[in-house]
């Protein structure tokens, strides 16, 4: 399904122009070498554009439609107009060797043999350059000689007569595609794509734009090693894809994870998406839902409002039928390729149903210097590590499985909630209001906690025990920190793990330290002791006695206890 899909979505982009045709691809070119009718080298050409990375500005290659480019792992293997300086000049940084002249021959056959009897002078130009270059005399070349650095640092190059670039040259265009069609001689089978009968690819093009994968790409579709293979089929023939459906699926998912505004990295794993027809708008109302911005999250509030009312997506002037398919295909780098975390399709619509139902369970009452009304995956993930180390990757897998449960509207991974509980641990009772909101999200999904939706803030008619529990220990903090102000640290760091987990060890220590607080209070603050007074008997009254042990799911009842007692009493200093 997931290479259909690419397929589909190539045809849509080709038809609008977007992408290059069959036998073409899109590269990133930074040299063009100028040349005269006669083949000589009159100048060099950069090719990079300036575009603005952050805070400065940097030189980059700039795309060009050229000959479709051949996969390379090892050996030699030239492409057409199109390579890097071994291939197009025989040179590197240091010269030239055997190996490089092997390229460089094999360059020049493949040229040759292409352009062979073409007409035009452009076609002409480039002949005579691989008849008459000698690499070993490179250096004798002020142009070569003047631009080596450059044109030596991997970059490609292609050719040029002064405005006119070879590979748009009608009669080389119409020599290259005849070249195609008649240099084939590939294995034909039925295509697991199309399912129809074609030319088995035997090597996929590489996927480009996955950090962590190699910098040259990463291969979706691959088999380099006997253990991987079948019925005595080697490399691809392995899982027979055709020529046109391998340069479809390749071409659309590069062409995914080069729109960057249509991605995000989620742990080590790259997030694309696409709707069917190929519609951006789709992409850009899903980027805005899965992942808000602080300057969107009232669109998104109308967005949602608007589906759940009138079954309607609508935000501005723009409105989407809820009923389009909708892709999300999550990749992670693995050597020298690309391992699929998941693969997720359904209707628009329900996709955001599902959005809005994970935002509605992650909701808790916020401080009021927070101003976001939801939690993007990422900021979800981030509540799950240290955030004073280097490294704030969640856990891989995990990064990969919360996308897929808020978007399926599944039940989310354990681990999610047990990597939140480590952390609260971790940082001695840090009860953020995203680490709250994962807390009540996970208990409603997973373990059916039907009441969750009256914790949103603090609820003081619960019974629950875990619950009330939590509530005790911030009052009991609270007391500790009206008696003694400024106080640098509280019950909270040095007791909140176990009161968590063993509440019966820990809370009759807490209740005498609260007795000498109480004393202390009463001589500076006697209304103050009252109320705390008031508060402790009708928290007290909720429970008959302290448990021994609370459980995980308990633990996290008791967590959102004392978060809502908390903020509570920050609600009550901002309104005086």
């Amino acid at each position: 399904m997931i290479l259909q899909a690419l397929v589909k979505y190539y045809e849509d982009l080709a038809e609008e122009g977007k992408v290059a045709k069959e036998g073409w691809c899109q590269a990133k070119v930074s040299y063009a070498l100028n040349l005269s009718r006669e083949g000589k080298i009159l100048g060099i050409i950069s090719l990079k554009q300036e575009v603005p990375r952050g805070k400065k500005k940097v030189w980059i290659p700039s795309p060009a439609i050229v000959p479709e480019m051949v996969t390379r792992s090892s050996g030699v293997s030239a492409n057409f107009l199109c390579d890097n300086s071994k291939y197009i000049l025989g040179i590197d940084t240091d010269g030239t060797n055997e190996r490089v002249l092997e390229c460089f021959q094999a360059a020049k056959e493949k040229h040759l043999d292409i352009l062979n009897g073409v007409e035009g002078d452009m076609a002409q130009a480039v002949r005579l350059y691989f008849e008459n270059w000698i690499p070993e005399k490179a250096e004798e070349c002020s142009e070569i000689k003047e631009n080596w650095e450059n044109l030596t640092d991997g970059g490609n190059l292609v050719f040029c007569m002064g405005m006119e670039n070879a590979q748009d040259d009608f009669y080389i265009r119409q020599a290259w595609n005849q070249f195609r069609n008649g240099s084939s001689g590939a294995q034909k089978g039925i295509c697991l794509v199309t399912g129809k009968r074609a030319e088995i690819s035997r090597i996929h093009k590489t996927i480009k734009g996955v950090p962590g994968a190699q910098s040259s790409g990463a291969a979706l579709v691959s088999f380099n090693a006997p253990a991987f293979e079948s019925y005595g089929k080697e490399q691809s023939y392995n899982a027979p894809v055709g020529k046109y459906a391998e340069f479809a699926y390749t071409t659309a998912l590069n062409y995914l994870l080069s729109q960057r505004e249509y991605t995000f990295q989620l742990g080590d794993s790259m997030v694309v998406f696409w709707a069917e027809n190929g519609e951006e708008a789709y992409q850009d109302f899903f980027a805005m839902a899965a992942e808000p911005e602080p300057d969107n999250q009232e669109e998104l509030k109308g967005l949602f409002e608007n589906l759940k009312q009138w079954g309607v997506i609508r935000v501005h002037d723009i409105s989407l039928n809820p009923d389009q398919r909708f892709y999300i295909l999550c990749l992670a780098p693995n050597a020298a390729r690309l391992s699929v975390r998941f693969f997720y399709q359904d209707s628009f619509g329900n996709i955001l149903e599902n959005l809005s139902r994970h935002y509605q369970r992650m909701s808790v009452v916020k401080p009021s210097w927070e101003k976001r009304e939801y939690l993007g995956t990422r900021q979800l993930l981030y509540e799950t590590v240290n955030q004073k180390s280097k490294d704030k990757l969640p856990i891989p897998n995990m990064a990969a499985m919360v996308l897929q449960a808020v978007l399926s509207g599944s039940k989310y991974p354990e681990s999610l909630y047990t990597n939140t509980l480590i952390r609260i641990r971790a940082e001695q009772g840090n009860v953020t209001w995203g680490r709250a909101g994962i807390i009540k999200a996970y208990l409603m999904r997973n373990r059916k906690w039907e009441r969750g939706d009256n914790y949103m803030g603090l609820n003081e008619a619960s019974n629950e025990t875990p619950y009330v529990l939590g509530r005790l220990f911030a009052v009991l903090e609270a007391v500790q920190m009206d008696a003694n102000p400024g106080i640098n640290a509280t019950i909270r760091d040095r007791y909140f793990n176990s009161a968590c987990a063993t509440p019966a060890f820990v809370f009759p220590i807490l209740l005498k330290l609260k007795n000498s607080h109480m004393r202390k209070l009463e001589r500076d603050k006697a209304g103050s002791k009252i109320y705390y007074e008031k508060l402790l008997t009708g928290i007290m009254g909720k429970f008959e006695a302290f448990p021994k042990q609370l459980s995980l799911e308990e633990q996290g009842k008791f967590i959102l206890g004392y978060y809502h007692q908390v903020q509570k009493r920050y609600e009550k200093k901002e309104d005086k």
